[in-house]
């Protein structure tokens, strides 16, 4: 086991939806473990999950790359984001609602989830209300069919709404510790000044 960039690395895994060999850290073995709940249990096609989107920002010189755990579709249509982060769901409530906003250029999705691997929430992308709490929330592919024709897919934001969107993702994303970005870091060893 190293601790490479604040993250244990534990050798490698197999991708669950694509086979591709990973990096195997704590956060990498939540994110399959919910790549498997969303079809062996959710009952979606892994044609339909899309995994590792990002969205890149610049703003004030602070480059960075937002990911999208999972897309999910239905029918042919993206209608909801997947943002998997550990700790408190709260703070991870506006950048995935921000992120479902501006992923596709030619329209909103109407509902991001925030988990932790342990614990979700379905979020309305338009009210950024909760709409419900625990993995069971998350909709199954049967439920998704259903919930299809009343979603409202909205258009594209405006420029200026959609630079701010992109602004919240930056903002919130953006890994600052030690006094340097971390996402500079790419697996390099970090030197601290005695």
């Amino acid at each position: 086991m190293t601790d490479l960039a604040h993250h244990f690395i534990y050798g490698s895994c197999s991708d669950y939806l694509t086979g591709a060999s990973l990096v195997d850290t704590d956060d990498e073995r939540y994110r399959q473990k919910l790549y498997r709940f969303m079809v062996e249990e959710k009952g979606y096609g892994r044609d339909e999950l899309a995994a590792r989107q990002t969205i890149e920002t610049r703003f004030a010189d602070q480059f960075t790359v937002s990911m999208i755990d999972l897309v999910v579709s239905c029918q042919g249509q993206r209608f909801m984001v997947v943002r998997y982060g550990p700790g408190s769901l709260v703070t991870r409530e506006r950048p995935a609602i921000a992120a479902a906003r501006v992923l596709d250029a030619n329209y909103q999705m109407p509902l991001a989830v925030v988990t932790n691997g342990e614990d979700a929430e379905l979020l309305d992308t338009a009210t950024g209300k909760v709409k419900g709490t625990g993995l069971a929330a998350i909709p199954s592919r049967t439920e998704a069919v259903a919930l299809l024709p009343a979603l409202h897919f909205l258009p594209p934001l405006s420029d200026a709404r959609r630079e701010r969107e992109l602004r919240i993702l930056n903002a919130f994303d953006v890994e600052v510790c030690c006094g340097t970005t971390c996402g500079g870091l790419k697996g390099e060893s970090l030197k601290l000044k005695a």
